[in-house]
């Protein structure tokens, strides 16, 4: 028994159309959208009444890939709560990315927040956590040569 990678992290989100333009915008691309419903989904997830619309992007290499999910039904009660970078359980995902600044630069045209600064980190990284759309939250990493 092997793990061989991770497939894929999921992200559940409330307006889809904007969480899509926010990882499109960062340089994802769709690979796909589906209405979902039934028992088989039911069963997995541990949800009666599902119904949801899954969207699937990836980065160019293949390499990684998100699920972003808008349920319709059933909706969570409590809606977006926001979270902090010490907030318990996951909170950020982790982006290697090149000119960092003008990815920074990009997004924050569109709306998204930066935490502090992009931070040189021993002359190995420049590194800066980003907010989007819903409050979620990415780290993005641009190794130094």
């Amino acid at each position: 028994m092997k793990i061989h990678r991770i497939d894929h992290v999921g992200i559940i989100v409330e307006d889809l159309a904007a969480a899509k333009a926010f990882f499109v915008e960062l340089g994802l691309k769709v690979l796909g959208e589906a209405e979902v419903e039934g028992k088989w989904v039911e069963q997995i997830i541990g949800l009666t009444d599902v119904r949801e619309t899954v969207s699937m992007l990836g980065t160019s290499d293949g390499e990684t890939t998100l699920e972003l999910v808008k349920f319709h039904t059933p909706i969570d009660e409590k809606g977006i709560q926001p979270t902090f970078a010490n907030t318990l359980g996951i909170q950020h995902i982790a982006f290697a990315v090149e000119d960092i600044e003008a990815i920074v630069a990009k997004l924050k045209k569109k709306g998204a927040e930066l935490f502090g600064e992009i931070q040189n980190y021993e002359n190995i990284y420049k590194l800066c956590y980003i907010r989007g759309p819903e409050g979620i939250i990415i780290e993005l990493a641009e190794k130094i040569n």
